[in-house]
């Protein structure tokens, strides 16, 4: 057979391509329009509530001059920059100093200690709070430590946040200390440099942009922290235990819209100063690198063992002080260990319910935003049309990190129970916190499954194009096996997140959705400690459980459907 009777057999190929295209054109219109909805527009809502009186008039600037012209408001916003400015020196400086032992030194248990560095990321913030009124509380079991001072406000809130942050800041330490040329700390010590002096003018320097993008990351995660002030904060406000007061407490949804506005604006600044520094980080390793491998040295080594053992003792200490008050039967009279407090129904009117809805809510969010993350990351890396779509998707899926659940949370109060918007039937339903939980935390994941598609070749799909493979075959048989390890990373990253969040679901969950993290807030509210603690329990025993599984399904499905990575040894 000729080329032309071949050609002429398989049909035309215009067709297939255009119908490629159109899939493409249509999954990118569909991108933009989704987040539009769920994320720009309930944005674009609050701010015009923030101009509105709880009456619906137009007030103008009026709310905001209210505001500023409260003593009390205005120091909640001082107290808020003081505690995340104090937390940020903390949790680099401890975080800094424990990545550093971590990857430039040779000390024992390096593997236990940066398990162990993880063990917040799996507990809700209010774990921590809770377990420090425990150990430092009027009747704490070291709270002779505070020589006299009171752990209900700028101590407790310090204390707590830094245990809340530690994992976040120490993996972007780790990757900053990771990388390093070899060669220039053996020329600078055959010059005779002193390690002091190899340590400012090398070792600091590399790891700059690091240290200031790890500040920023810290400061935005202490100022729209809502859990550890709410539990331990006492009478020290703060601006997002101001907006639930504004809102829960007073009713007062305008002067809510301004504190959330104002909680946004840290936020964004710290986003956008943090978007510069990535833009001007230069690479640390060249091609013609040496990669830096630490030599043993005894005194070095033994110095960070203590100094990491101090560190994790903090770490497990808090989650052990947790497990303890959950187990005990009446603090501090009656330290009898029992069940009784896992007893949900006894002390909630939800109960266990509250658990289900959590481990609900968490599997739709992990099955349904790794799909839609996803999805929208192909069609913004691999589509080849509507580069302006292409854009303005990236873009908007860039705004979720800026904005703090708290704000997020009250947008779509404000959004989503219009009786006039077609989409207000799913307000107080779980697909409102489905939703809610996927955007709060779409742009990591969306940028993870960018970068990973931006290192697979185009020639795949041009491959495609010319046998005439459909592009989602491509998508299925390709780009998802590759990516397959991060997919499930993704997956388990939200499903965590979604165990363990509390600020934009505390305004949106209804009777029937109440999630175990907002039992763990609502118990502790009416002084059932103990069964908070259990609750905070049960969310890191399925936290882990759910880790442990992630292995043994990555290593199945990898040795399944990924066998081209194993090399053939023949």
């Amino acid at each position: 057979m000729s080329a032309q009777d071949f050609e002429a057999s398989a049909g035309p190929a215009f067709p297939s391509v255009d119908r490629g295209r159109l899939v493409s054109t249509l999954g990118l219109l569909l991108g933009v329009a989704l987040l539009l909805i769920f994320v720009a527009a309930p944005l674009v809502t609050i701010f015009l509530k923030s101009l509105q009186n709880d009456t619906g008039t137009f007030v103008g600037l009026d709310n905001f001059v209210r505001y500023f012209s409260s003593a009390g408001l205005v120091q909640s916003l001082f107290n808020s920059i003081q505690i995340a400015l104090t937390v940020t020196v903390i949790a680099c400086g401890l975080a800094f100093g424990y990545a550093y032992a971590l990857t430039r030194t040779c000390m024992p248990m390096r593997g236990l200690f940066r398990a162990i560095a993880m063990i917040p990321i799996l507990a809700p913030s209010l774990l921590s709070a809770i377990a420090l009124i425990y150990l430092l509380g009027n009747q704490g079991m070291i709270r002779e430590l505070l020589f006299g001072n009171s752990v209900y406000g700028p101590i407790g809130i310090v204390l707590g946040i830094t245990f809340y942050v530690f994992p976040h800041v120490l993996m972007i330490m780790v990757t900053a200390l990771s990388s390093a040329d070899a060669r220039l700390y053996e020329a600078a010590e055959a010059m005779g440099t002193s390690r002091w002096r190899i340590f400012w003018t090398i070792t600091v320097p590399g790891a700059r942009y690091g240290l200031i993008s790890a500040g920023f990351v810290v400061f935005t995660l202490t100022i729209t922290d809502f859990g550890v002030p709410k539990v331990i904060g006492g009478n020290f406000n703060v601006l997002a235990t101001d907006i639930y007061k504004q809102v829960v407490g007073q009713q007062s949804f305008s002067m809510g819209a301004v504190v959330g506005l104002i909680l946004l604006f840290p936020a964004i600044l710290s986003f956008s100063v943090d978007r510069v520094v990535r833009k001007r980080q230069v690479a640390q390793m060249s091609a013609r690198a040496v990669p830096y491998a630490p030599q043993p040295s005894k005194g070095r080594d033994r110095a960070f063992f203590v100094f990491c053992s101090l560190v994790s003792l903090f770490l497990v200490g808090i989650l052990a002080t947790a497990v303890f008050a959950s187990l005990v039967t009446y603090w501090p009279y009656n330290l009898t260990l029992t069940l009784a407090h896992y007893d949900f129904n006894a002390v909630d009117p939800n109960g266990w319910s509250s658990f289900t809805n959590s481990l609900e809510m968490a599997a739709w969010t992990a099955l349904i935003g790794t799909c839609v993350i996803f999805l929208g990351a192909y069609f913004v890396e691999k589509a080849d049309t509507l580069p302006f779509a292409r854009g303005l998707l990236h873009m908007l899926a860039m705004i979720p990190m800026a904005v703090p659940g708290l704000v997020l949370g009250l947008a779509y109060v404000f959004f989503f129970s219009t009786p006039t918007n077609p989409l207000s039937g799913i307000y107080g339903t779980m697909a409102i916190l489905v939703l809610s939980t996927v955007v709060h935390f779409y742009t990591v994941a969306h940028l993870s499954f960018v970068t990973a598609l931006k290192q697979l070749d185009k020639e795949f799909e041009a491959v495609s194009a010319s046998l005439k493979v459909p592009a989602y075959k491509t998508m299925l048989r390709v780009h998802v096996p590759i990516c397959l390890p991060l997919i499930l990373n993704v997956a388990i990253y939200l499903f965590l997140n979604a165990m363990t969040t509390v600020s934009a679901a505390v305004f949106l969950y209804a009777p029937d959705t109440k999630l175990a993290s907002i039992a763990v807030l609502n118990m502790d509210d009416v002084g059932d400690q103990a069964p908070a603690s259990a609750m905070a329990i049960m969310i890191v025993l399925t936290s882990v459980s759910v880790k442990l599984l992630q292995v043994v399904v990555t290593r199945s499905l990898l040795a399944r459907s990924s066998a081209w990575r194993q090399r053939d040894p023949g």
